[in-house]
């Protein structure tokens, strides 16, 4: 008998192939869309906040990191909404303490997605540059004041660090259904 006609490769090939074992396309896309641009933005605004004040190329580079903020944040809201549609399969067994661990990272996570943003533009709202999306000029929802761009600006940075945890913490736990528990739970996301 060969690897692919064993018991598990077997039982492996009908959970992928059986309806309802998977996430629908239009989430999967989305999943893996809105991972590869929250990465690219961690990354970036950690790179810009160690940029000297004054540099021309840190405007840029902040006015791109506002814009690309400002897309995932359309996208989550498109995800919450293809997520209502859709629904999500269900988990495969596991202990009551797994599940409340991934039930309570994921919405972690979906707060802080919608979080980080609004922060973020709620910051920008109270300083003089406000937010340029793409090139266009964005309404200010604020005035100019120090106190609050901090605050706001703080409740970001905290948002942002919680996210990096929460996202180690996600990778984590589908690596452990991957090649741990080897319950096909990463499959479900995969296109």
């Amino acid at each position: 008998m060969n690897a692919a006609q064993s018991p598990d490769a077997i039982r492996n090939a009908r959970e992928s192939a059986a309806p309802g074992t998977r996430f629908a396309l239009p989430l999967i896309v989305l999943h893996w869309l809105i991972a590869l641009c929250i990465i690219s933005m961690l990354g970036i605004g950690l790179y810009m906040v160690g940029l000297p004040k004054g540099l021309p190329f840190k405007a840029t580079v902040i006015n791109f990191h506002k814009s690309l903020g400002l897309t995932v944040f359309l996208l989550v809201l498109i995800r919450i909404m293809v997520r209502m549609a859709y629904g999500r399969p269900p988990l495969p067994p596991m202990q009551t303490w797994q599940r409340a661990a991934a039930s309570t990272t994921q919405a972690l996570l979906y707060v802080c997605m919608v979080g980080m943003p609004l922060t973020g533009y709620l910051g920008s709202s109270f300083n003089k540059y406000g937010t340029r999306f793409w090139g266009i000029d964005l309404p200010k929802w604020g005035w100019e004041d120090a106190q609050l761009r901090h605050l706001f600006f703080t409740a970001h940075e905290v948002i942002a660090w919680t996210m990096i945890v929460l996202i180690a913490l996600h990778f984590a736990g589908a690596m452990k259904h991957q090649f741990i528990d080897r319950d096909g739970l990463l499959r479900r996301m995969l296109p």
